[in-house]
């Protein structure tokens, strides 16, 4: 989603969130393959498309909490300037409560989270997505009421 920012005309503070969101993402993937590896798991491909799994033998395209319907991906693929700024701004804080709503499952899980590098990552991601929530709600309504909310 972040990289259309550049392509669907955002507005400059939707690039620079945009922008932002790419690098911080990239971190965490990053981060999640070492933790893998580290423990000799297998490392799924980095997908936007969801999670692949494999239950009775027969694969299932499954999506993690926060990530978009194909749809949702077709109707801000198809929005330029504005209204692509709405929609991306609507769609990464659903994206964004996804990511915390896992964090809350998992140290909602009785034993998970014990890792020291898994807790310090989770609660990083809960601060981290918990502030850019804040920050792209303001700016949606910036945007939506044309007011200045900083």
């Amino acid at each position: 989603m972040s990289r259309w920012a550049p392509t669907h005309g955002a507005s400059p503070s939707v690039q620079r969130l945009a922008d932002r969101i790419i690098n911080a993402q990239q971190d965490e993937i990053h981060s999640m393959q070492v933790w893998l590896r580290d423990r000799l798991q297998p490392v799924p491909a980095a997908s936007p498309n969801g999670m692949k799994m494999v239950m009775n033998g027969v694969e299932h395209e499954m999506l993690m909490p926060g990530m978009l319907t194909e749809p949702q991906m077709k109707q801000l693929d198809a929005a330029h300037g504005p209204e692509f700024d709405r929609l991306f701004l609507t769609y990464m804080i659903q994206h964004h409560r996804g990511a915390v709503s896992m964090v809350k499952d998992l140290f909602d899980s009785y034993g998970a989270g014990q890792d020291e590098l898994v807790f310090k990552f989770a609660s990083d991601v809960n601060v981290d997505q918990t502030t850019e929530i804040a920050r792209m709600e303001k700016l949606l309504v910036s945007l939506t009421l044309g007011v200045d909310t900083q």
